[in-house]
């Protein structure tokens, strides 16, 4: 079970991370539960696979919403008229609830996790409230030169 999450993970560390979590799973259900070999590699596979989907995800966030160090230039930063503006943009166009959560997220530098702990709502809500936050900003700016 170890070599096969490690061949879908590359990772021997997360690899027994899984298994282990795989057994843990089992110790916590039914008793009489019968397990069989074919079971515990699919429930190994399944969870591997599952990681590595949640890993995508919250990648695609990243790369689509945020600054990677390495694109971002001081000389690229915008100038105190366009922060302003910005900042005028989210008060007025912005809702109270997106702007809570922009709030938490770069200021605080919350994780999309935390922020939908504290808020109450989902992680995939908090995604879309910056989305759509983030979008109408763009816009607007766009819009304005």
């Amino acid at each position: 079970m170890r070599r096969l999450a490690v061949a879908l993970l590359h990772d021997d560390d997360l690899a027994c991370d899984i298994v282990h979590d795989v057994f843990a799973s089992l110790l916590d259900s039914t008793p009489n539960l019968l397990v069989t070999g074919g079971y515990l590699l699919k429930a190994v596979r399944n969870r591997c696979l599952n990681h590595i989907r949640d890993c995508e995800i919250h990648q695609r966030i990243a790369n689509r919403y945020f600054l990677d160090n390495e694109e971002y230039d001081a000389e690229d930063s915008p100038d105190e008229e366009t922060i302003t503006r910005i900042y005028s943009l989210i008060k007025s166009d912005i809702s109270p609830q997106a702007r809570r959560i922009m709030g938490l997220r770069f200021n605080d530098g919350m994780p999309f996790a935390k922020i939908a702990v504290a808020m109450g709502i989902s992680e995939t809500a908090v995604y879309r409230h910056l989305s759509h936050a983030l979008k109408i900003i763009r816009q607007k700016l766009n819009e304005n030169g």
